[in-house]
C-alpha cells in the first residue's frame, strides 16, 4: 500500500484531469499570425523559407509521444543566427508564439504548437563551426545530429557519447538536458556543455559563458550555461553549443545476462556500481521488455529480467574487471551470460535497446508511447522498480520497462490508443504513481525526458508553489511576453 500522501496526489490528479485537458484545447486557438506578418517572415528569411501548408505544419504540430497534434500557423525554415534573430524579435514585438524546432525526437510534447504561431525549424543551420581535438571539444549549430556528428569525429580518435538513443540535435539535446545509455560514464548533456550562443525573445545573442569560451570550468559569474541546458525553448533559441568530446575507447566488451527477478537484476546493479567499477552502460530490461525486443529485433532472448552492459577502456584490465562483473551476477543467480566484442554484432545489439519505443508501439497495433521516466537514488531503485512493475501487473496493462539503471533512472514504455479511454487512463494513473512514489524517495519526476507539457502538475508538486515561482519569475526576466513555447513546463 502506497502512502496517503501518493493517494491525495492522485485523487488531485484525477479530479483535474478534464480541467487541465479543457485548458490545452481552449488555449490552441490564439495565434496572432495575420497574412501580414507572414509577408514579413518572408521577407527576413525568403518565400522558400516560410511554409503554411497543413502537411507542413502537422509535422511540426508533433513529436514522438502520445500527445495530440498542435499545429502552428506557420513553419520558419531559418538558415542564420540573423534569421532567427530577426524572427523572434518580429514575434516577441507582435506577441507572437515562438515553438524552436530540430528532429522532433521528444516524448513529452515539447515542440507542440500549444498557441499556434510560428514553429522555428533550425535543421538548416546545420554546420559543424570547429572542432579542437587536442582540447576534446568541438562547436556545432543547431541542425547538427550526433550520429552525423560522430561520423565527422571519427578520424580525430573522439567521440560525442551523449546517446538518448534517437538520432537527436545536439543542440536539441542541450535544450531538454538529454542524457541516455552512456550517462553512467559520461554523464548527461548539463555536465558536457561548455558554452551556448542563445537569441533571445528580443533577439538579442549571447554567449552563456563569454564569446568563444570553452574551458573546462570556470567560476565567472552566474552559471547562465546550464540555466538553458534544459530549458526546453521557453527562454530562448539556441543557435550553437561548444560540448565536450572524449577519445574513443581503447576496447569495448558487450555483455547480456538474465535473472529471475526483478529485485535479483537490479541488486545487481547496485553491486556493480558499489564494486566501484568505471561501467560505460548499465541497462534493465525487464520480461515485458525482451518479449518486445525478441518480436520486433529478430532476436531469441530468454524472456526474463535482463541486463544489458558495456565497458569502455584499455585492453589492459578490462579483461579483471569484467570477471568481477560475472562474479557479482553469479552471486545473484543471473544466468545465459552473452559477451559480444564484435563491433558489428554489438551495434545490432544496442540499435535493437535504443528502438525499444518502437518495440513496444509495434505491439498495440494503431498505438503510440506513452512513455514516462522516474530518476531515484540508486539506493531506492530496487524498491521503486518492483513496486512500479507490481502496480503495471495488477492494472493489466501493458508497460514494459527498460532503464539506465546505472544512475536510477528508468522508463515504463506504455503503448496506448487513445481512441481506448480505459486503458489510457489506467496508465496515466500509473504515470502520475510512479512519479509521486519517485519524488517521495527523494527523486524526480524525469530523469531525461524532460517536463513539456506531459508532467507540468507533476513539476509543482516537485518544486512546490514557491520554487514554481521563481522559476515563473526567472521565465518573465527573459521572456517578458511569454512568446517562447508557451504552455510547457509550467501553466
Amino acid at each position: 500500500m502506497f502512502s496517503n500522501s501518493i493517494s491525495n496526489c492522485l485523487k488531485q490528479v484525477s479530479k483535474n484531469y478534464v480541467t487541465a485537458h479543457s485548458f490545452v484545447t481552449a488555449i490552441t486557438n490564439q495565434s496572432k499570425v495575420t497574412t501580414k506578418l507572414v509577408d514579413k517572415l518572408k521577407n527576413i528569411v525568403g518565400n522558400p523559407n516560410v511554409s503554411t501548408a497543413e502537411a507542413v505544419r502537422e509535422q511540426h504540430g508533433h513529436d514522438e509521444s502520445h500527445h495530440d497534434v498542435h499545429m502552428p500557423d506557420v513553419v520558419v525554415f531559418a538558415e542564420s543566427v540573423e534569421h532567427v534573430s530577426k524572427v523572434l524579435k518580429l514575434c516577441n514585438d507582435n506577441k507572437v508564439p515562438v515553438v524552436p524546432f530540430g528532429s522532433g525526437t521528444g516524448l513529452e510534447g515539447g515542440v507542440n504548437a500549444l498557441q499556434g504561431g510560428v514553429s522555428l525549424d533550425l535543421m538548416k543551420m546545420n554546420q559543424i563551426v570547429s572542432v579542437h581535438a587536442e582540447d576534446f571539444d568541438c562547436t556545432v549549430r543547431p541542425g547538427v545530429m550526433r550520429i552525423a556528428l560522430n561520423a565527422y569525429l571519427r578520424d580525430t580518435g573522439l567521440w560525442f557519447p551523449i546517446d538518448p538513443g534517437a538520432d537527436a540535435s545536439v543542440c536539441g539535446m542541450c535544450a531538454t538536458s538529454a542524457s541516455g545509455t552512456n550517462a553512467v560514464r559520461y554523464g548527461t548533456m548539463r555536465e558536457n556543455v561548455l558554452n551556448l550562443e542563445v537569441v533571445l525573445p528580443d533577439g538579442r545573442v549571447i554567449d552563456t559563458a563569454g564569446k568563444d569560451r570553452r574551458t573546462k570550468k570556470t567560476s565567472a559569474g552566474y552559471n547562465l550555461t546550464n540555466l538553458f541546458v534544459g530549458s526546453e525553448g521557453t527562454l530562448g533559441v539556441i543557435t550553437k553549443a561548444t560540448v565536450r568530446l572524449y577519445g574513443i575507447p581503447e576496447k569495448t566488451i558487450a555483455a547480456v545476462c538474465h535473472f529471475k527477478t526483478v529485485q535479483a537484476a537490479v541488486d545487481t546493479v547496485v553491486q556493480i556500481l558499489q564494486s566501484g567499477i568505471p561501467m560505460a552502460k548499465l541497462e534493465f530490461l525487464d520480461d515485458k521488455a525482451i518479449e518486445a525486443f525478441n518480436k520486433h529485433s529478430k532476436f531469441n532472448m530468454p524472456v526474463a529480467q535482463s541486463l544489458f552492459l558495456e565497458f569502455h577502456g584499455p585492453a589492459l584490465g578490462l579483461e579483471d574487471q569484467f570477471n568481477t562483473i560475472k562474479e557479482v551476477i553469479t552471486m545473484n543467480e543471473g544466468s545465459g551470460l552473452q559477451i559480444a566484442t564484435d563491433e558489428d554484432e554489438r551495434k545490432r545489439l544496442w540499435k535493437a535497446r535504443h528502438e525499444m519505443i518502437y518495440s513496444c508501439t509495434a505491439l498495440v497495433p494503431g498505438s503510440k508511447p506513452y512513455s514516462t521516466d522516474v530518476c531515484v537514488p540508486i539506493s531506492h531503485l530496487p524498491e521503486v522498480i518492483v513496486k512500479t512493475k507490481q502496480w503495471i501487473d495488477e492494472a493489466n496493462v501493458l508497460g514494459p520497462i527498460v532503464g539506465h539503471v546505472g544512475d536510477g533512472n528508468f522508463h515504463v514504455f506504455f503503448p496506448v490508443n487513445h481512441a481506448d479511454k480505459e486503458t489510457f487512463l489506467k496508465v496515466q494513473d500509473l504515470h502520475f504513481k510512479m512519479a509521486y512514489l519517485a519524488m517521495e524517495k527523494d527523486g524526480t519526476c524525469t530523469g531525461e525526458h524532460g517536463i513539456g507539457m506531459g508532467k507540468r502538475k507533476l513539476l509543482t508538486k516537485e518544486f512546490g508553489e514557491t520554487g514554481i515561482q521563481v522559476l515563473k519569475e526567472v521565465k518573465k526576466c527573459f521572456d517578458p511576453n511569454g512568446i517562447m513555447n508557451p504552455g510547457k513546463i509550467f501553466f
